[in-house]
């Protein structure tokens, strides 16, 4: 925790589904939002990069009010949790996407369409514990292997297969 990056660049995405949550009375419930980031170690204090996804199926002011909390602009606990929230970060994009999102323990998948896939291959089986500064690691999870990683932007484009990922479930209040 807190070391360097395997390779000294990490290169990912993240999703959520917001299962029940509002703000200012604006219902969030539903939506769903798809980050895809990359850092270098070597960069002075390793700032993110990161184009964010927002939910196509959201209204303006859900965009406004979903930007606002995974930029960290709105404040509230996930911004602790949040890295390019709370470090230096450069946030390249925010687009609207139709996002579709399984997060079936140990083989889920997410994507937005036209811009990030990932596919769950399975749960990693060794014992030992591989920690990273994703998001909610501190929470009950599991590491995973991440059978495809695609990312295709304009701003962000890598693609894997095999690389370790995380699953877990997250709480933020503002």
């Amino acid at each position: 925790m807190g070391g360097r990056s395997t390779y000294g660049v990490c290169l990912g995405a993240l999703s959520w589904n917001v299962e029940e949550g509002h703000v200012d009375g604006i219902d969030l419930a539903g939506l769903a939002i798809v980050l895809a980031c990359r850092y270098s170690d070597d960069e002075e204090g390793s700032p993110w990069s990161f184009v964010l996804y927002l939910d196509e199926r959201a209204d303006g002011d859900q965009r406004e009010a979903l930007e606002a909390i995974y930029t960290g602009r709105l404040g509230g606990t996930q911004v602790e949790h949040f890295p390019w929230a709370w470090k230096a970060s450069h946030l390249l994009a925010v687009r609207p996407a139709r996002i579709e999102i399984d997060h079936t323990r140990g083989h889920g998948w997410f994507r937005a369409r036209g811009f990030v896939e990932v596919r769950v291959g399975g749960p990693v089986e060794s014992g030992e514990t591989v920690t990273c500064v994703i998001p909610g690691h501190e929470r009950t999870g599991r590491e995973v292997y991440a059978e495809s990683l695609d990312v295709s932007d304009s701003e962000l484009e890598y693609s894997f297969r095999g690389n370790c990922g995380y699953e877990s479930d997250f709480e933020y209040q503002g």
